[in-house]
């Protein structure tokens, strides 16, 4: 309920500040405004994960993200002139976002083995999908029926989010050995450093998600290249989410698939010509086959990459190391619709996308050559 209530509320906020501002940057600035806490808190985010038990930490969260959608609807609701308070709110939002996501990366590895992981990763990565899906699409036909009235049930997604975390019975706590220091809090960094094969799977989706965020101008291809409308704009939000969750429901079928690590590099060419073919469509059905295969492939990539950082960091230390994939799992996003806008404000919002694209397949060729020791990863059912 979680991400139902996150993409729903994406979809919202950039509606009607497009529709407020008439701007695609002002869209760059949602993004931003989600991805500057993310960026600065994500340190104190995985300390806290490996300090206290982190079925806590996500309820608190749930908590901030209902009051920041209830401040949202009072805007909204007001008839909001001002783009600044909007954007405070989101900063808010954003931080809640930081700590939610690392907290809830760490606890997965804490409840079954090993060799169920990549299963586990599969299952959970489909259900995130599921969600992407229905809160895309739910966003905008509640736009469609209540205007600001969307706000009001996603205030009720997050609460219902916060007491599935409650009732959770298992402590999910983990005491790290480290004494309190800078050590300690910068030890994910050093870690991940150290280990190639962790680092290079983080920055490949920092760097493809950084270049290929085409999801914060999507309102500029509903409104004004594909002329779909709110309705469209939903679908459209969801089409990443049902190529998403087609393909991993696949993979929760595959015990142990093999030559994993080449195919995270083919899964992210894929991603960049998804995008690529995206940009210069004209066509609405066109435009929805893309991100499906968008979605299909960013799966393929998650499921792989989530599965080699996680069973490859030990659990002491995997708050603090999910802190830093969160940056580019989440936080990157936002970057990269900021990024995205920007390049519009320049560009136009097709050349922007289509250069985004073509980014992301350079980045894969090079990353390619950069990390070797990834394309010799082939099974994911044992540590690394």
């Amino acid at each position: 309920m979680n991400v139902i209530g996150v993409h729903a509320l994406t979809v919202a906020v950039g509606w009607h500040v497009y529709q407020l501002t008439g701007d695609p940057f002002d869209l760059g600035l949602i993004g931003l405004a989600q991805f500057a806490p993310a960026f600065v808190l994500f340190l104190a985010a995985g300390w806290a994960a490996d300090r206290f038990e982190r079925r806590r930490i996500i309820v608190f969260c749930n908590a901030i993200h209902v009051a920041a959608v209830a401040m949202l609807a009072v805007l909204f609701w007001r008839d909001a002139e001002a783009l600044v308070p909007i954007l405070g709110i989101l900063v808010l939002h954003g931080a809640a976002r930081s700590f939610f996501h690392t907290a809830s990366q760490a606890i997965l590895p804490n409840l079954v083995t090993t060799s169920q992981f990549p299963r586990a990763i599969a299952y959970a990565s489909s259900l995130n999908k599921a969600a992407q899906l229905t809160g895309p699409a739910l966003g905008g036909a509640l736009i469609a029926w209540t205007d600001e009235g969307v706000y009001f049930i996603i205030l009720i997604a997050f609460v219902i989010a916060g007491a599935a975390a409650a009732a959770l019975r298992r402590t999910l706590r983990v005491h790290a050995p480290e004494a309190f220091g800078l050590d300690m809090i910068l030890g994910g960094f050093s870690y991940v450093w150290h280990n190639k094969v962790v680092l290079g799977a983080i920055s490949i989706d920092l760097m493809a998600v950084l270049f290929g965020g085409v999801m914060g101008l999507l309102p500029v291809f509903a409104k004004d290249i594909l002329h779909v409308g709110p309705e469209g704009l939903g679908v459209m939000r969801a089409m990443p989410g049902a190529g998403s969750l087609l393909v991993g429901l696949v993979l929760t079928q595959m015990a142990a698939p093999r030559h994993m690590g080449p195919a995270l590099f083919i899964s992210v060419a894929i991603f960049g010509g998804a995008i690529i073919v995206f940009s210069l469509s004209t066509v609405f059905w066109v435009s929805l086959v893309a991100l499906a295969v968008y979605g299909a492939a960013d799966m393929i990539s998650v499921y792989i990459r989530q599965t080699l950082v996680q069973i490859a960091t030990p659990d002491s230390m995997r708050g603090r190391v999910s802190a830093i994939n969160s940056v580019s799992i989440n936080a990157s996003n936002e970057l990269g619709d900021f990024r995205a806008g920007v390049m519009a404000g320049g560009i136009g919002s097709v050349g922007a996308v289509l250069v985004g694209g073509c980014a992301t397949i350079a980045v894969t060729a090079l990353w390619w050559r950069l990390f070797p020791a990834i394309r010799k990863v082939d099974r994911l059912d044992h540590r690394l």
